[in-house]
């Protein structure tokens, strides 16, 4: 199970917040698919996790619009090729949403999931 935080700058539109909300759960379920965890490209409550972040008065950035972080677990085969699989999802986000001034940053921890 992805989770997904974009953390933005306060001028990011809230139209563009909504597409990456309605994109970001398949692009990134595509990013991060592998044999241990296929995406069969029917989402499910409980597949993706996304949460917004506006930066606060305190926060400091590197000068980008926003930041998706995307966390998912680690597999060897998704290790393998993640630079492939983030600038991949870059270039995906650029095309949906018609903005590049932004970073993507995958993490892939070791980590389990339960859920009722």
């Amino acid at each position: 199970m992805p989770i997904i935080e974009i953390t933005y700058a306060p001028h990011v539109t809230e139209e563009t917040l909504r597409k990456l909300g309605d994109v970001l759960p398949h692009l990134v379920s595509v990013a991060v698919e592998c044999p241990e965890e296929p995406y069969d490209g029917d989402l499910q409550p409980g597949d993706v996790e996304v949460r917004f972040r506006q930066l606060g008065p305190f926060d400091r950035s590197g000068g980008l619009d926003f930041v998706v972080e995307v966390r998912s677990k680690w597999f060897e085969s998704r290790a393998a090729n993640r630079q492939e699989r983030v600038d991949l999802l870059h270039e995906s986000i650029a095309k949906a949403i018609g903005q590049s001034d932004f970073g993507v940053y995958l993490s892939l921890p070791v980590a389990a999931w339960a859920q009722d």
